[in-house]
């Protein structure tokens, strides 16, 4: 028989109120919000920013410890963690950077462990709910901000009118909308019956997400959104909506990559992109002769990107493309130039195989996340396509990416016992009682009333 018990019953219980509040702050700063226009307006480490840093690396250590008790069954993970960080650390030796590589190993460990604790602890649809929540209020922040210091908040020169809202450019506020929209539409198609607040990040979300008119990032949302609204139609119209949204996807799948591989040009610029993807694919041709040099071992984790001057295969590829490139703009390629093909290798293995796990849990815990890890994990992909979001040492898409593993190899969250309260029986029940309960039948004649 079907339960019919909330969600809320059938997870495990939320996280505390203070946790949640930590972790909110925690995922802002990872989004760079107002802390990097701020802290660095020239888009440079500063020592100032890594002193911002502190406070958070030491809550993150203590919300660790505190929750020691869960993260022991996510040991999978932590394997999965031990390789990543393992073969960043392994790259010091041949890396062109020696320090930074170190510095941001450090980073990278930092950030894999919080992704740890967000998919261990924040189970069922709990993450969503967080990402959701975070997200409305670092939307309502943009919008304070282009209304009240539009210098800050919108771009004044380069994309001059296009929204930014609290972070450097449009495509980092697109990015995190397309986050906080995903998890919102988690939210609505979850059992909770609360949809009100979801409903609106949804629509402030994907409103900023056209504000910003980053192609990439309204691709990104509507991947996102398709694919949890595909899994809910499939939920709520049995056999024949299933079949009907599978063939659907496959025949649209198939036209867009027909039209892609026939008629890419016009395409893009009917979408008023360059058919250089503004530059990008001068960027991986000379990438990629690079990678040419040092195709399994890279040039070390972080270190390619150098300052001008202080990295001589980054000058050559600025050279090479007339203009001060600050990174592949293709996480795959960028991971290539850090790490090689082992490295790429092992992230493309870690996200099949989340994804697969992701899709044969969708009947069962999917459903009551709202099948958010498959919309995030999509939206992850198309983005990891035209940013450099792969094994990032501070960036909330890979976060959520290794949370999204952790909680995918976990098992199912076992059902909170529910305590059956019980009618109190008699010791004891006299004819005439019996003959009561029992009108009709045996019972009255076993015991007739005199």
């Amino acid at each position: 028989m079907r339960d019919s018990r909330p969600a809320e019953v059938l997870t495990e219980p939320a996280p505390s109120l203070w946790e949640r509040l930590i972790c909110g702050v925690i995922i802002a700063m990872l989004t760079g919000a107002l802390i990097g226009p701020v802290f660095a307006p020239l888009q440079e480490e500063t020592p100032v920013l890594r002193l911002v840093w502190l406070p958070a690396y030491a809550a993150i250590a203590g919300l660790l410890i505190y929750r020691i008790d869960r993260l022991w069954r996510a040991w999978p993970a932590m394997i999965a963690i031990a390789a990543i960080v393992g073969l960043a650390f392994a790259s010091r030796y041949w890396s062109i950077d020696f320090v930074t590589t170190m510095r941001r190993v450090i980073a990278l460990a930092i950030s894999c462990g919080f992704a740890l604790y967000l998919g261990a602890v924040f189970r069922g649809p709990h993450l969503p709910r967080l990402l959701m929540h975070t997200a409305l209020v670092m939307a309502v922040g943009s919008l304070v901000m282009v209304v009240a210091f539009p210098a800050i908040g919108v771009h004044q020169f380069e994309n001059a009118g296009l929204w930014r809202g609290l972070w450097y450019e449009k495509n980092q506020m697109g990015a995190v909308m397309v986050i906080g929209a995903t998890a919102a539409a988690a939210c609505l198609a979850s059992p909770d019956p609360r949809r009100l607040l979801p409903l609106v990040a949804l629509v402030l979300s994907s409103g900023l997400v056209l504000a910003t008119q980053s192609k990439t990032s309204l691709l990104c949302l509507l991947v996102g959104l398709g694919l949890i609204a595909g899994f809910w139609a499939m939920r709520r119209g049995g056999p024949v909506a299933a079949v009907i949204t599978v063939w659907s996807a496959v025949v649209l799948a198939g036209f867009g990559l027909w039209l892609w591989d026939s008629h890419s040009v016009e395409l893009l610029e009917a979408l008023g992109k360059d058919p250089s993807l503004t530059g990008r694919t001068d960027i991986w041709d000379s990438l990629m002769r690079k990678v040419a040099d040092r195709p399994w071992t890279g040039y070390g984790y972080g270190a390619f990107w150098g300052r001008e001057g202080e990295s001589v295969p980054a000058d050559w590829v600025r050279k090479e493309t007339g203009w001060t490139v600050p990174s592949a703009h293709n996480g795959w390629i960028d991971l290539l130039v850090q790490l090689g093909w082992p490295g790429t290798v092992l992230v493309g293995a870690l996200m099949a195989g989340t994804t697969l796990i992701a899709v044969l849990r969708s009947a069962g815990s999917g459903a009551r996340e709202g099948w958010w890890a498959l919309g995030f994990l999509a939206a992850f992909f198309v983005l990891s396509l035209s940013e450099s979001i792969l094994m990032a040492h501070q960036g909330l898409p890979w976060v959520l990416f290794m949370a999204a593993l952790t909680r995918a190899i976990l098992p199912s969250p076992a059902p909170a016992p529910v305590p059956l309260v019980e009618k109190p029986r008699r010791a004891y029940q006299t004819g005439p009682r019996i003959v009561s309960q029992y009108p009709h039948g045996s019972q009255r004649r076993a015991f007739p009333v005199r």
